[in-house]
């Protein structure tokens, strides 16, 4: 998969769900295989998910990178902007009575 967050988050919650599935099969309280299923998938993850946690933190880093004027670069906010600013401007002030 080419996005990081997505592939990620689809394997812990491939893990977690099916560790939580198994230990409900072996009629565990589901309360309980809920919580050993994330403790379990929580450390795998920390073992075997290295390759994908740091493509995630890249990307984070990526999407939080600051230009050379300290300014984030978004293409989003820059449009957001625009379009606030073209509000702005097609209001005329009020004149105080």
């Amino acid at each position: 998969m080419k996005n990081p967050w997505l592939s990620y988050t689809l394997i812990r919650l491939g893990m977690f769900f099916g560790i939580f599935f198994a230990f409900l099969l072996l009629d565990f309280n589901p309360y309980f295989a809920a919580i050993i299923a994330a403790v379990v998938s929580f450390s795998l993850s920390l073992l075997f998910l290295d390759r994908q946690r740091n493509a995630l933190s890249e990307s984070v880093a990526k999407k939080l990178s600051r230009d050379e004027a300290g300014s984030y670069k978004d293409a989003e906010s820059d449009l957001e902007n625009q379009v606030l600013d073209s509000e702005g401007n097609d209001k005329k002030p009020e004149a105080n009575q």
